[in-house]
């Protein structure tokens, strides 16, 4: 897939790479089944989370999140799980609420190309 990205995008996913945590696609069902308090977060454009999201999920699109996770989520150290198309968009999300104080955050590596085949659909 990353070769169909420009290289200036993947740059910027490279670089919030470094700063985050990443975990596969396939770990989700086990980590949710283990923490009631983990949050699922659609990082996806709108319409994206309209055509199918994982139940559950709460949608807040990486053209919002910064704007719209405190008020939703107050708490810096709840656990937040972070998933896009493939990991690319949730990464850089996952980078900026980081740097807003968040604490437990995470980037979902194959998002929604993996999890909609494992957990249940909306």
């Amino acid at each position: 897939m990353a070769s169909t990205h420009p290289p200036g995008f993947l740059s910027l996913v490279t670089d919030a790479r470094g700063r985050i945590k990443e975990v596969q696609a396939r770990e989700i069902p086990s980590i949710l089944a283990a923490d009631p308090k983990a949050r699922l977060i659609d990082t996806r454009e709108e319409s994206e989370f309209a055509a199918g999201h994982i139940k559950g999920a709460e949608w807040l699109g990486k053209g919002v999140i910064e704007r719209d996770i405190e008020a939703k989520h107050p708490n810096k150290s709840e656990p937040l799980y972070l998933y896009c198309g493939g990991g690319f968009r949730s990464a850089i999300a996952a980078d900026n609420v980081q740097k807003m104080g968040y604490t437990n955050v995470y980037s979902i590596d194959g998002g929604w190309r993996v999890l909609k085949d494992i957990l249940p659909v909306e």
